[in-house]
């Protein structure tokens, strides 16, 4: 893919990405950056936006734009869903079979061409539960997450 772009694989780029595939979370470039400084210390944060953005533009990685502050980044290519804590913006990967039926079902009702879709899930990872919990700010029975989940 990259010699069909005319992009080379750079130094930077291959431990840019042999990183970020080590890597069990869904990282910011910022957490890519401090990661891959360990073993390339002049690289600059500019670079390391650059390359992952390159890198998402020709399938290697995902740009995961989900609805917290920042932008993520994930080696897993597979189409797949992730759900991301309210409290603290972890991300995770949501274990569910992508859904393509939906996009046809779309496509039938609608006259709309659906070229794809995000589906992201909201909740408390385990350690804002658990902490949340031992303050008294949540009840452990209660549907009213996200309400409380404000108390933060």
């Amino acid at each position: 893919m990259l010699k069909e772009q005319n992009l080379r694989m750079t130094r930077q780029r291959r431990v840019i990405l042999e990183e970020l595939k080590k890597m069990k979370s869904h990282p910011s470039a910022d957490e890519v950056y401090e990661v891959v400084r360990q073993h390339l210390p002049r690289i600059s944060l500019g670079t390391v936006y650059r390359n992952l953005e390159i890198l998402s533009e020709l399938g290697q990685i995902q740009k995961l734009e989900l609805g917290g502050t920042l932008k993520r980044f994930d080696s897993n290519t597979r189409k797949h869903y992730h759900i991301r804590c309210i409290n603290c913006d972890r991300v995770d990967d949501a274990p569910m079979v992508f859904m393509e039926n939906i996009e046809d079902a779309l496509d039938d009702s609608t006259g709309y061409k659906v070229i794809g879709h995000r589906l992201e899930f909201l909740g408390l990872c385990p350690g804002c539960m658990e902490k949340a919990l031992e303050r008294n700010t949540l009840d452990a029975d209660s549907d009213t997450y996200a309400q409380k989940a404000s108390n933060f």
